[in-house]
């Protein structure tokens, strides 16, 4: 394998890293229930998927 001539500099290193970087999660808010949910997830506070329910939730006892 060919080995390098000549170091490349730090700015041109930077220049291809700029897209590495980690960005937050996109999160919109559920029609039925107004939690935070990720883009195509069920909702994990009441189950409803697109107005459809799509998981059914039981019921906590105490």
């Amino acid at each position: 394998m060919p080995h390098p001539k000549h170091r490349f500099s730090q700015t041109r290193t930077a220049k291809r890293r700029t897209h590495d970087k980690v960005e937050p999660a996109q999160l919109a808010t559920c029609s039925n229930c107004g939690a935070a949910v990720m883009y195509h997830h069920v909702c994990p506070e009441c189950g409803y998927y697109r107005g459809k329910l799509a998981i059914e939730k039981g019921v906590e006892t105490a």
